[in-house]
């Protein structure tokens, strides 16, 4: 952790971080305002947390992350660029989707690149398994959208089985989406376009 990340972390987290608690957030208390709020899952350094943010003003973010680097970035980004609609929660995604996220009070969830765990023996470990993609599609609010996007295809095949098998969610697109103009573009996600490396993204939406 670099000096300025150590240091976010200190001064900046009572101004944007969140404390796991297993009780379900009140939105408007956060934010101190009632706006749809979106939830970003794995935000890595946070780069891309910040750019939808603040292209988007009118709504609200909750970015969850267990990397304390990544959690000090982001938190300097949100001080630099003075950003008043996003929150940070430190903790294991699952159990802040269990228990802080209350059903149906999504507009979208974010899971960009998450980790791919390429090795078959820990395929178990990625992310995106049932249990957890349904327990995401309970807390988008009805036409609320799941938004995944990675690079390796395995994995993407992968999302697409199993989001697919959901059937709180609909596919918008026909199997991947093209990449949404919402979704900015990392200097990693650039990099492997350089390389001719392909980037995957689903879109699904909650049907009732």
């Amino acid at each position: 952790m670099s000096p300025a990340q150590s240091r976010a972390l200190t001064e900046l987290w009572p101004r944007y971080g969140i404390e796991y608690a297993a009780k379900p957030l009140d939105f408007a208390s956060v934010f101190g305002r009632r706006a749809a709020v979106v939830l970003e899952i794995g935000f890595g350094m946070g780069e891309t947390t910040a750019d939808i943010a603040a292209a988007h003003p009118a709504l609200d973010f909750i970015g969850v992350e267990v990397h304390a680097p990544g959690v000090g970035a982001l938190l300097g980004r949100l001080d630099a660029q003075r950003l008043t609609n996003v929150r940070v929660i430190r903790h294991d995604a699952v159990e802040v989707v269990r228990d802080m996220i209350a059903p149906g009070s999504l507009a979208a969830t974010h899971v960009f690149f998450p980790d791919p765990w390429p090795k078959k023996r820990h395929h178990k470990r990625r992310l995106l398994q049932p249990a957890f993609v349904h327990a995401l599609a309970e807390r988008l609010a009805p036409g609320g959208r799941l938004h995944a996007a990675t690079d390796w295809e395995d994995y993407a095949q992968d999302m697409l089985a199993t989001l697919s098998a959901e059937p709180l969610l609909r596919n918008t697109a026909e199997g991947f989406a093209p990449r949404p103009q919402a979704r900015p573009l990392t200097k990693f996600e650039a990099r492997g376009q350089r390389l001719g490396h392909p980037v995957f993204d689903l879109v699904f939406a909650r049907t009732k």
